[in-house]
C-alpha cells in the first residue's frame, strides 16, 4: 500500500543488491528504479518526487512505458542523494561515492599563493602537476567537484545521457557525444577528411569563430571536428600524429571555453582534461601551457581560486624553465597564463599575488612588443590592461576598474570576445558604483558588438537580473524592454 506523502521512504539495503536494481542502475534506467522502489517499499509517486526533488508529474512521466527519460548528470545526482543510495549503488549508477577518504600526504611541488594552503587539484589533471587530490570528507564544495571529475564515472554518465535511436544530436548533447567518443559521431576516415591541412584550417576556423563570439556556429561545427581529430590522432604516426594531437588540444580548449560560458561545468571539465591529455601527447611546451589556461579557468569557475592561481603559476614557471627561446608564441602563452593566475588571485582578494602576476605579465607584453593573437591568446599590453580592469572589479574597486577602462583603446583590441568582456566588466563596475543608466548603456553596446555574448550566457543573465534589482524605475523599464527585445527572460 502506498505511503502518505509525509512519510519517508524506508529502503531496505537488500533492494540495492537485487539483480534487477543493479541492471537498472548500470543502464541508468530510472523508470525501472522507481518501479522497484514502489514494488518493494510501497512508496507513492509523490513520496518519490519529494525525496528526489522532482514533481509528481515528472515522476509519473518517467515511470510510464516509453515516457520521458532522465538524461542529465545533475538529476541523477539528485536522485541518488534523495534516495540515500549507498556508495556501491552510486558507483553502479556512474556517480562518485559520497564517502571519500582524504590522502594522508602529498608530494605536491607547486607554487602556493601567499597565505594560501595548497588547494584542490582535480584528479584528472594530476599527471601533469604531480600532485594528489586533497578531497576532504564532509566538505560539500570539494565533494561536488570530485563528483564532477570522477573520471570513468563522468564518462559513463555522458555515454548514458545519449539516445540510442539514431536521432541526430545537437547542441550540448552533441558535445557530450564527441567528448565521449559516441559511435554516431564517428568521423569520415578518408585520408582527405583526416589530412593535416584540412584539420588545421578547421581548428583555426573554430578558434576565430569563438573569438568572434559566434558561439552557436561553433557549437554546431565543433563536435564533428572533435571526432575527426580523435580519428586523426589514432590514424597518423610520427610527426603528423604530434601535429594532430596539438590540434586536438586546441579544439578541446575551444570546447571547454564554450561549455564554461554555457555553465555546462561537468562537460567543460572533461573537455579541459582532453585538451591537456592531447597537449601532453603533442610534446609541445607552448601547447601544454595553453591547455593549462583552460584548466585554470575550469578550476576558477568552480570556485577553487587558490588552486587556479597555483596551477597557472606552476605551468608558467615550468614552460619558462624548459623553453630555450622566448619566441612570440612562448611569450604569449606565458603571459596569458600569468594573467589567468592573476584573475584567480583577484577572486580570492589576494592583492599581493594578483599585482605581482600582473606586473610580470606586463613585462612579457612589453617584450612581445605589441598586441597579437599568437597561439590564439590575444596576448599583449592591451590585454594586460583588460585584466587590470577585471581584477580591480574582483577586488571591489569599481572606481579603479572604471578609471583603468577609460585608458583602454578599443581599437587596439583585436578580438570581439575581448572587447565584449571589457564592456561587460565595465558595466559591472558601473553597477557597483551606482551608475545604473550607464551600466545599461554599456550593455547595449556590448550586445550590438557581440549579441551572443549577452543573449546566450547565463552569467550575463545573472548580471542583468542583479542590475534589474538595484536599478531605479526608469532604468528598470529600459532593461525590461531590452531583455524582451533580445529574448532573455529574467
Amino acid at each position: 500500500m502506498s505511503g502518505r506523502a509525509s512519510d519517508p521512504i524506508v529502503i531496505p539495503e537488500s533492494l540495492w543488491q537485487r539483480p534487477q536494481m543493479t541492471q537498472a542502475l548500470t543502464t541508468r534506467d530510472i523508470r525501472t528504479v522507481f518501479h522497484l522502489l514502489r514494488q518493494y517499499t510501497g512508496a507513492s509517486q509523490t513520496q518519490i518526487a519529494i525525496a528526489c526533488g522532482m514533481t509528481q508529474a515528472k515522476v509519473s512521466e518517467t515511470m510510464k512505458k516509453g515516457g520521458r527519460q532522465i538524461l542529465t548528470l545533475e538529476v541523477f545526482e539528485r536522485i541518488a542523494d534523495g534516495l540515500q543510495m549507498p556508495d556501491a549503488a552510486r558507483m553502479t549508477l556512474g556517480l562518485a561515492p559520497r564517502n571519500l577518504t582524504p590522502p594522508t600526504s602529498t608530494n605536491a611541488t607547486v607554487i602556493t599563493p601567499r597565505d594560501e594552503p595548497a588547494g584542490l587539484v582535480p584528479a584528472s589533471f594530476l599527471g601533469s602537476l604531480d600532485v594528489e587530490p586533497n578531497v576532504e570528507e564532509g566538505d560539500p564544495v570539494r565533494r561536488r567537484t570530485f563528483t564532477k571529475l570522477a573520471g570513468a564515472s563522468l564518462f559513463s554518465a555522458i555515454l548514458a545521457d545519449l539516445p540510442d535511436d539514431g536521432a541526430p544530436l545537437e547542441g550540448v548533447e552533441a558535445f557530450a557525444a564527441a567528448l565521449a567518443g559516441y559511435p554516431t559521431l564517428s568521423s569520415d576516415p578518408s585520408p582527405a577528411a583526416l589530412s593535416m591541412p584540412r584539420l588545421t584550417k578547421a581548428v583555426a576556423a573554430a578558434k576565430r569563430t569563438y573569438q568572434d563570439c559566434q558561439y552557436s556556429t561553433v557549437i554546431n561545427s565543433l563536435p564533428r571536428l572533435l571526432a575527426d581529430l580523435r580519428a586523426a590522432c589514432a590514424t597518423h604516426e610520427g610527426d603528423t600524429r604530434l601535429q594532430a594531437e596539438a590540434l586536438s588540444a586546441e579544439a578541446h580548449h575551444v570546447a571547454a571555453s564554450i561549455l564554461l560560458k554555457l555553465d555546462e561545468e561537468g562537460l567543460a571539465w572533461v573537455a579541459a582534461d582532453r585538451s591537456m591529455q592531447a597537449a601532453r601527447n603533442s610534446q609541445d611546451l607552448t601547447i601544454i601551457g595553453s591547455s593549462a589556461r583552460i584548466i585554470t579557468h575550469a578550476l576558477m569557475n568552480d570556485g577553487h581560486h587558490g588552486a587556479a592561481t597555483q596551477t597557472a603559476s606552476t605551468y608558467a614557471e615550468r614552460i619558462g624553465r624548459d623553453t630555450d627561446q622566448r619566441t612570440p608564441d612562448f611569450l604569449s602563452v606565458y603571459g596569458a597564463l600569468l594573467l589567468r593566475g592573476a584573475v584567480a588571485a583577484g577572486h580570492r582578494t589576494d592583492r599581493h599575488t594578483a599585482a605581482a602576476l600582473l606586473d610580470e605579465a606586463q613585462d612579457a607584453g612589453r617584450e612581445l612588443g605589441g598586441d597579437f593573437n599568437h597561439r590564439w591568446t590575444a596576448f599583449g599590453p592591451t590585454n594586460v590592461q583588460l585584466h587590470r580592469v577585471n581584477i580591480a572589479l574582483q577586488l571591489g574597486d569599481a572606481g579603479a576598474a572604471i578609471q583603468e577602462a577609460r585608458t583602454v583603446d578599443l581599437d587596439r583590441i583585436p578580438l570581439t570576445e575581448r572587447k565584449a568582456t571589457l564592456l561587460i566588466d565595465t558595466s559591472r563596475a558601473l553597477t557597483q558604483w551606482g551608475k545604473h543608466d550607464k551600466a545599461y548603456e554599456v550593455l547595449r553596446v556590448a550586445h550590438q558588438l557581440a549579441p551572443e555574448e549577452i543573449s546566450a550566457r547565463p552569467a550575463v543573465h545573472r548580471m542583468l537580473r542583479d542590475l534589474m534589482v538595484t536599478a531605479p524605475p526608469s532604468t528598470k523599464r529600459q532593461l525590461r524592454d531590452f531583455t524582451t527585445e533580445i529574448g532573455v527572460h529574467l
